[in-house]
């Protein structure tokens, strides 16, 4: 980063305690970047051996044996590989790539900015936080080296199987324990940073979308995240010292009837699901705060809705936490109790179409500058829409129970979770480069990586839908053996090439972002002309943030204000 010399840095402490164990939120805020982008490259490459498989089922690929000889004897990958990247994939990409990008990297280093703080509530608390993440990713991946492998229960790890298998299962368990206490230290840090260090004049109503949505996500993590650790340690106990929380009465494996069983395979969906349905929010709603902070600044026009956004995020949330078994109406559940669900979960769809509604009318009539933070926002929306209604489907119990398990609820799910998670963090990436580097991503190869991976994405996504309803299984290793899916082959290589094609696209991405990194040209201190707190500081800002603390008068989105010569009004200018 390039100091300003207008707002010096007033501490000059040691490169270790600057760099490495640095208590700054914006320090803390670049390395979730860094540490999530590699772990989003690794889950990414986890991706494309499934697709492998998926496009051209037991075709050598040779490198493979040198690099996992017992994965890929003689090239060919093997049903236990295929079980372990799934489950790898699908960890890695939400517990060490989505969630500590969205949460992590974005919470860091904007609360305080944001709301006119120094620093965080609790600045070492903070650092603990991060580096407790690097911890659980060594902890969790070394499964790969150990005999067996890593888990392979898939990201859900299911009882009993879970509790079940070898070591590499065992690495998983303590790992995400390790990353859910980091993530509850993070998420006491957010919310105490926010009612307590806001700036003079920021009462809630003038905070920006994208504080209101890490706020409630913090909240949301405090509240669920608990139930996962302790789901995970019963589940620990169950492995290490032969309890049977989990273990059902006159479990056999190998042949051998278990001596631990009488316990209950369901309560681990149901405490999973408690955690993992509201999770989904977690991964989503700070995206949209991210996207509700960038359409007006490129449509130049207030956001549509502010109050309404806002109740619609809280609604999203609580009712994020009454819908977890919609997950659960092929587990035998009473029909009346599934209908329950069934209506709660479609109730969501309000405070969501809410939300649509008023990020199409902010674009309504704007001055729409289409860049590159822009064009992602713009994508966030349209794919989340997609992801939403399909999701509709899978809410229904009567059209779940055909469509559950199948490659539909796959394509639904990256649609929310790729389209919408992944499109939105491409957006704020984009949009606080310049802040957080000082220089600009270059434009250009901004919007070629944004067109590529729209493009990409699509035809690697879409046809899911399509296999889905065509009946074919997720998680399936060879679908060639199976006649009623003899005609899946075409649309299955078809996905894998479009795969490698999104792949290559994201090396786009990478190149820009550390050419610009150094090369870069200088940003200024407000490129967008934005209203919000952190454009009236210096990019990069100084370590405290401001020369002095600002004073609040005003909205986050004072755009096209009448009487005005320029278009926009920021938050800390008195009028």
């Amino acid at each position: 980063m390039t100091p300003s010399p207008n707002h010096p840095i007033t501490q000059s402490p040691s490169f270790v305690r600057k760099y490495i164990f640095s208590t700054d939120h914006k320090t803390i805020g670049i390395q979730f970047l860094f540490t999530s982008l590699f772990m989003l490259l690794f889950g990414g490459l986890l991706a494309l051996l499934i697709r492998w498989q998926l496009g051209w089922p037991g075709r050598p690929l040779a490198f493979m044996e040198t690099i996992a000889p017992e994965g890929f004897p003689g090239g060919i990958m093997v049903p236990e590989y295929y079980n372990m990247l799934f489950t790898m994939h699908g960890s890695v990409m939400i517990f060490f790539a989505i969630i500590p990008l969205l949460v992590g990297v974005f919470g860091n280093y904007l609360i305080p900015l944001k709301i006119g703080a120094r620093d965080m509530a609790f600045p070492k608390l903070n650092m603990i936080s991060f580096w407790m993440v690097p911890f659980a990713i060594a902890i969790v991946c070394a499964g790969f080296f150990l005999k067996g492998g890593a888990a392979a229960s898939g990201w859900t790890a299911y009882a009993p199987l879970s509790a079940t298998l070898g070591p590499g299962q065992l690495c998983w368990i303590v790992g995400v324990i390790v990353l859910g206490t980091s993530s509850i230290l993070g998420a006491v840090n957010y919310v105490a940073t926010v009612i307590n260090l806001r700036a003079s004049g920021m009462h809630f109503f003038r905070l920006p979308l994208s504080i209101w949505a890490l706020f409630i996500t913090a909240i949301m993590v405090l509240l669920a995240t608990p139930v996962l650790a302790a789901a995970l340690i019963l589940l620990l106990l169950d492995i290490t010292l032969h309890t049977s929380f989990f273990l059902p009465a006159g479990l056999v494996i190998d042949g051998v009837l278990q001596p631990n069983a009488g316990g209950q395979a369901l309560l681990w969906q149901h405490l999973f699901w408690f955690y993992s349905h509201p999770a989904v929010y977690i991964m989503i709603l700070p995206a949209m705060g991210i996207v509700s902070e960038i359409l007006p600044v490129f449509a130049r026009k207030p956001l549509f809705g502010y109050h309404s956004m806002i109740y619609a995020i809280m609604g999203i949330a609580i009712l994020g936490f009454l819908v977890w078994a919609h997950h659960m109406f092929t587990s035998g559940m009473n029909p009346t109790l599934g209908t329950s669900f069934m209506l709660s979960t479609m109730v969501i769809a309000v405070p969501s179409a809410i939300k649509t509604f008023n990020w199409l009318g902010t674009l309504w009539r704007g001055s729409i500058r289409l860049a590159t933070p822009m064009c992602h926002a713009v994508a966030f929306v349209s794919m989340f829409v997609i992801g939403g209604l399909t999701g509709i489907f899978a809410a229904a119990s009567p059209v779940d129970l055909y469509l559950h398990d199948t490659y539909f609820i796959v394509g639904h799910l990256h649609y929310v979770l790729f389209g919408g998670s992944l499109f939105g963090i491409f957006a704020g990436i984009t949009f606080w480069f310049p802040k957080m580097f000082g220089r600009r991503l270059n434009e250009r190869l901004g919007l070629i990586h944004f067109a590529l991976t729209f493009i990409f994405f699509n035809a690697v996504m879409f046809p899911m839908f399509i296999l889905g309803v065509a009946g074919m299984p997720r998680r399936i290793y060879d679908y060639t053996s199976y006649a009623h899916l003899s005609h899946a082959g075409g649309l299955n290589r078809m996905m894998s090439v479009a795969a490698f094609c999104l792949g290559l696209a994201q090396l786009i991405f990478i190149a820009n972002f550390f050419w610009s990194l150094f090369r870069g040209k200088r940003a200024g201190d407000n490129p967008w002309q934005a209203t919000t707190l952190e454009w009236a500081t210096s990019s990069p800002p100084p370590h405290g943030n401001f020369a002095a603390i600002p004073t609040v008068y005003h909205g986050p989105y004072e755009y096209s204000v009448p009487g005005r010569t320029d278009d926009w009004l920021p938050q800390h200018v008195k009028t």
